[in-house]
């Protein structure tokens, strides 16, 4: 079992505290918890200080309507139609798939809500240190700059899908934040992290895994500047690619020989990953996404102790688009014939999906790329990739591409595909840039009975090519929604039953509760 930070003995020492300033004169000693006036932090201890700032992302990332739902429901790679045992939900996954969100329901505004804990509690450890309430000795330097850090990742998770948001800094401040204009987000994002990044440790180890350490800050300024033009208005793709090389250069993440072991089950010693949230079946359980794609059924085929509860599946349009020599299909996708260890077949998912209001229990190819084992609980151990350095090969051949470089960001995506083709067709493996400068082989149009009637195509994509890239390798990691902005897809096309809805619903609004308890909130256009 897999160490996880945890935040116990932090929570404690605030409860603890609370009790003590409450009270006087009571004569009583403290023995089996420590006070906070009392708590003097060595280095060891320093986890379980920062702990609530990071388990605060399990929840948020592969939990329920975290983040992984937010950036998958709204695109073309999965989909969560109504099933005969439910499903529907009031038509929140409906009205996701077809760009039909409102500030009221419940996603996105989730999102929202979790960042802000995550800010919140960042805001409140930083005042607790500066403050000397928890008077940190050794290393405070660093652990200051790790939760400033942390804190721009959880902005720029809310640039990236609010936009307009209150940056609150102040733990103790008591008056009504006032919003920031999305450029002001990402100037405090780009500036937290490049002002602190080189406090950070370069180790890539126990220590830091789970942490931000220098490289995955690096990640996140990559990541922050590959989005530019979405945020801004002006593209920075040679600052990405400067970040991307300082993590290249460095030598320390490689690519895993093989797709799967990235998404195994004890998945924390791999060298490809550079920063991910810890999960545990029993000790961190929200990593759910079994749960929500398996058919109940599939309970028999891995004689699991939960039973599934049988919701998203892939888009057929999408499962179409790979090439049948991709191990990353079957690596990515449970398809077809599904068989309990007597022998006998359970379940046959087949790549047709009658419609988003009424489908059958088997239709559609369930999500299978994180590793669900014989006897799962209804949490999964896996960790949940946030950044990986597949990601740091791609955004930076992503911005060759863009600069006019594309036989050179060719280079970068043959790397990336090459063990998807190892076992197959290692030719299929190579592309050049003009393969990239192509368009999208999706077949972009709506569908209903399985059949495109309005049909689009996706030759007119630029650079649709590499859009396919991203989704091949990408698939199922919370990135869909983000990489279809960037390309001009998520207001233009229609992919099964959804059809554009606005260009404003490249932001998500701003919760009805949130506007209706500060005054200083202006809604996002169109909502």
């Amino acid at each position: 079992m897999k160490t996880i930070i945890k935040p116990y003995i932090f929570a404690a020492t605030l409860s603890v505290a609370a009790l003590v300033s409450s009270c006087t004169d009571l004569g009583e000693e403290v023995f089996s918890e420590v006070v906070e006036s009392n708590f003097l932090p060595t280095a060891n201890d320093l986890p379980s200080v920062i702990a609530p700032v990071y388990s605060n992302l399990r929840p948020m990332m592969a939990g329920w309507q975290g983040y992984f739902d937010v950036q998958e429901e709204p695109a073309d790679i999965i989909v969560t139609p109504a099933r005969p045992n439910g499903w529907y939900d009031g038509g929140t996954y409906q009205r996701m798939h077809r760009h039909e969100w409102t500030s009221l329901q419940s996603q996105p505004n989730v999102l929202w809500g979790n960042c802000y804990t995550g800010i919140n509690t960042v805001n409140r450890v930083i005042f607790q240190i500066e403050s000397g309430n928890i008077p940190v000795t050794v290393g405070k330097e660093a652990i200051l700059a790790e939760l400033k850090v942390a804190r721009a990742f959880y902005y720029s998770i809310l640039l990236d899908n609010h936009g307009n948001v209150p940056i609150v800094t102040d733990f103790k401040a008591t008056e009504l934040p006032k919003q920031s204009s999305r450029k002001e987000v990402y100037d405090f994002v780009i500036k937290e992290v490049t002002e602190n990044m080189g406090l950070l440790s370069e180790n890539v180890d126990k220590t830091t895994y789970g942490r931000f350490n220098k490289w995955a800050a690096g990640a996140i300024l990559a990541r922050t500047y590959l989005n530019a033009e979405v945020y801004v208005g002006t593209p920075e793709w040679d600052k990405c690619i400067a970040a991307c090389n300082a993590i290249i250069n460095k030598g320390v993440y490689v690519l895993e020989p093989k797709y799967r072991d990235i998404f195994k089950t004890a998945n924390e010693a791999s060298k490809e990953l550079i920063f991910a949230v810890p999960y545990d079946e029993i000790l961190a359980a929200e990593n759910t996404i079994h749960m929500k794609t398996l058919d109940p059924s599939h309970q028999r085929v891995l004689s699991m102790i939960a039973q599934p509860w049988g919701g998203n599946c892939a888009v057929p349009q999408f499962i179409d688009t790979y090439d049948a020599a991709d191990t990353r299909l079957k690596d990515t996708w449970i398809a077809g014939k599904q068989y309990d260890p007597a022998g006998a077949l359970v379940i046959d998912y087949v790549n047709f999906v009658q419609g988003i209001e009424k489908t059958e229990k088997n239709e559609g190819y369930r999500i299978g790329k994180y590793e669900i084992k014989q006897g799962a609980r209804s949490a999964l151990g896996n960790d949940f990739p946030i950044f990986r350095y597949a990601d740091i090969l791609m955004m930076k051949a992503e911005c060759l591409l863009r600069k006019g470089q594309a036989d050179e960001a060719a280079k970068l995506v043959t790397q990336v595909r090459q063990r998807a083709f190892e076992t197959t067709t290692p030719a299929k493996a190579a592309v050049t840039g003009a393969d990239l400068t192509k368009g999208s082989v999706y077949k972009y149009g709506y569908v209903q009975a399985g059949k495109v009637t309005e049909p689009q195509g996706g030759d007119d994509i630029k650079y649709g090519r590499f859009l396919d890239e991203l989704g091949w390798e990408f698939a199922a990691e919370a990135h869909r929604r983000m990489d279809l902005i960037r390309f001009g897809v998520f207001d233009t096309k229609t992919w099964f039953q959804h059809r554009p809805n606005g260009s404003f619903r490249k932001l998500f609004p701003i919760p009805d509760a949130e506007m209706n308890k500060n005054s200083n909130l202006k809604q996002n256009t169109g909502y």
